[in-house]
């Protein structure tokens, strides 16, 4: 499973209540209010123990959050570095 596929089934099944209707890796989440700021962290803690990553408190942003495709990105980027502190 891609990691925006694992990402849509997550979002869907923790804040949409299992509907995937309408949800893709462009959906904006904020913008929508899928995933508020307490989503976010939560949605870190999420990506921190499913891909073994640490998000630094400098990467959990709108910008970093916007939809799958940036979270993908951002997993992507972190797990290259191989670092990063919360």
């Amino acid at each position: 499973m891609t990691i925006e596929k694992h990402l849509i089934s997550y979002i869907a099944d923790t804040w949409m209540d299992g509907g995937q209707d309408g949800l893709d890796e462009n959906t904006p989440l904020i913008e929508l209010n899928i995933i508020d700021s307490a989503g976010m962290f939560e949605l870190v803690h999420h990506l921190q123990d499913e891909y073994r990553i640490t998000v630094p408190l400098r990467e959990v942003s709108s910008h970093n959050f916007q939809n799958i495709k940036t979270i993908a990105a951002l997993v992507v980027r972190l797990q290259g570095e191989g670092k990063g502190q919360l």
